[in-house]
């Protein structure tokens, strides 16, 4: 961020050389500002990039997240349909032994 408002002031006083100076001068200013704004577009260019990067990051990982917890969801239903048979075989042994009584 300094760099950026250091680069904005330098904008700033090449502007009011611009406006005082001779022609020459005028021309030295005019590209030092090209290059200013060059150096504040890379800059801005990187900061992108690096956005970016973080966003595919963290949807790289939500997606990782969401996959865990399918599987977690899979592996419960799979336990709890194990189960059922089980429970469905005490339930109707009961049954047939309470009508033998």
């Amino acid at each position: 961020m300094r760099k950026v408002i250091a680069l904005s002031a330098l904008l700033a006083l090449g502007a009011l050389g611009m406006a005082c100076g001779g022609g020459e001068a005028n021309n030295a200013a005019a590209n030092a500002n090209k290059a200013v704004a060059n150096a504040m577009n890379q800059m801005a260019n990187a900061m992108n990039q690096a956005a970016n990067a973080m966003n595919a990051a963290a949807n790289q990982a939500a997606n990782v997240a969401n996959q865990a917890a399918n599987a977690a969801n899979q592996a419960a239903n799979a336990a709890a349909n194990a189960a059922k048979p089980a429970a469905n075989a005490n339930h109707n042994g009961n049954a047939n032994h309470n009508a033998n009584k």
